[in-house]
């Protein structure tokens, strides 16, 4: 009789790696540091087996007992479980490894994979890479590090998976692979997960660890370490931006079989905008999975996810975006480039990054207003460099930004740091600052009050 599967961690993918694994007729045997009684029940009501915050010794003898361990996408990598698992040798599977291992025994054969991953940018681009499948007439699915897990995607009646692949589910992998994958960029980011910026790197990495001769990877001109990196991956290699195969020829998206789409036809132009596009249709051309003309179609009417330089409203010539999901400084950084002067709302909860990244483009800075927990730090990167003003609300720092703000600036909501001083997550930061904004225009504007 073999061993149960020890699933560590019992949130979204945590849960639907448990749901696909019974489905196989696997035992489970779940743990999770921290556990609430709705989940709790849930679980029980499967009929499996559930450990709280085992101790060492019960660790120990759940990683021995267990076959392998399938720690969810937010077990850290010096997280206990896992260096047991690494001290008995025992192997670890992401949810990524799950699935690809299953999918590649499919009866038909396995449906293609593609896959992004980045510092920045990956929600945008896996969306974007769906919506040109898409609009070749497939029917595909966007999933990993999104709401659909790809092991819950496997069993959803789609012909292709575009794989959000963050450093998290990456940094186990032993055999995903997809025909085309993208790495976007490499900053830094996700220090309180990685215990460096060499394991954050080595995780990304991974991404290409298995490709075949037949398969496309795909970089981004001027990404040093994506660059590095690619230029040791054993399959067909393509370059986006710069001189590469894929870039922007006099206004036009171009690709080595000729126009995509113009930047002026595209629904958003920021320089990121423009990258995302051409590396959404390298993976789907590359792939062969759609056309340039897929691509155009697709890109035309692509509207990005909320909460990423989302334009929210504009007021006495003053526009204001929501870039909540800016939560390090490298993503504040390629916002900013999409603008000439910028009022900046900045600060939250930082991850232990270095915030000092982000004076990188003060020249587009007007003056910046501090928020949450890092609104010191914030103010001392910027003290002599740029006006600075604290607020300690969001409500304070929309009514300071109205008061910075003049003809033809932007009021930027990018933060560089997470929301969890003020919020419980990203979106409920960007929501409660676009409603505020919202309630300035529709007020009286030569006041400028909120009520």
């Amino acid at each position: 009789m073999s061993k149960p599967v020890l699933v560590y961690g019992v949130g979204v993918a945590g849960a639907a790696t448990i749901n696909f694994l019974l489905r196989q007729n696997i035992d489970v045997i779940a743990a999770d540091d921290h556990l609430n009684e709705m989940k709790h029940l849930e679980l029980n009501k499967l009929g499996i087996e559930v450990v709280i915050a085992p101790s060492t010794n019960a660790l120990r003898d759940l990683v021995a007992n267990s076959e392998y361990v399938a720690p969810a996408p937010g077990i850290p990598e010096n997280h206990p479980v896992i260096l047991e698992a690494l001290s008995q040798k025992k192997s670890l599977k992401t949810e990524l490894d799950i699935a690809y291992e299953w999918e590649s025994q499919r009866v038909g054969g396995p449906r293609p994979i593609l896959a992004v991953t980045g510092t920045d940018g990956k929600t945008t681009t896996v969306m974007m890479a769906e919506a040109i499948l898409q609009a070749a007439g497939r029917s595909s699915i966007a999933c990993g590090n999104t709401e659909v897990p790809l092991v819950e995607a496997l069993d959803m009646q789609v012909d292709s998976f575009v794989v959000e692949a963050s450093s998290f589910r990456l940094a186990f992998i032993e055999s995903f692979r997809a025909e085309a994958s993208a790495w976007l960029n490499f900053d830094s980011d996700h220090l309180d997960w990685h215990e460096s910026m060499k394991s954050y790197e080595e995780a990304k990495a991974r991404l290409w660890r298995n490709v075949a001769a037949a398969d496309t990877a795909i970089g981004v001109s001027g990404e040093n370490a994506v660059m590095r990196h690619l230029q040791n991956v054993a399959c067909r290699r393509r370059v986006v931006g710069g001189s590469g195969d894929y870039r922007t020829i006099d206004g036009v998206l171009s690709g080595p079989q000729g126009v995509i789409i113009a930047e002026s036809e595209l629904s958003r132009s920021l320089p990121h905008d423009v990258v995302n596009a051409l590396v959404a249709s390298a993976l789907c051309i590359e792939s062969g999975l759609a056309t340039s003309s897929h691509a155009a179609t697709a890109l035309s009417s692509f509207a990005a996810p909320h909460h990423r330089i989302e334009f929210i409203a504009e007021s006495r010539g003053v526009r204001w975006f929501d870039d909540s999901k800016a939560t390090s400084p490298h993503a504040v950084v390629t916002a900013l480039r999409g603008f000439d002067s910028v009022v900046l709302i900045a600060g939250g909860r930082n991850k232990g990054l270095d915030l000092a990244q982000i004076a990188q483009e003060s020249a587009r800075i007007k003056s910046v207003v501090a928020i949450g927990e890092s609104a010191g730090l914030i103010a001392e990167i910027f003290s002599g460099l740029k006006p600075v003003v604290m607020a300690d609300s969001m409500l304070s720092a929309v009514e300071q930004a109205a008061r910075l703000a003049s003809t033809d600036d932007v009021v930027l909501l990018s933060p560089g740091c997470t929301s969890f001083d003020w919020y419980g997550g990203y979106a409920e930061r960007g929501d409660h600052f676009a409603g505020l904004v919202r309630q300035y225009v529709s007020s009286d504007r030569s006041q400028g009050v909120i009520s």
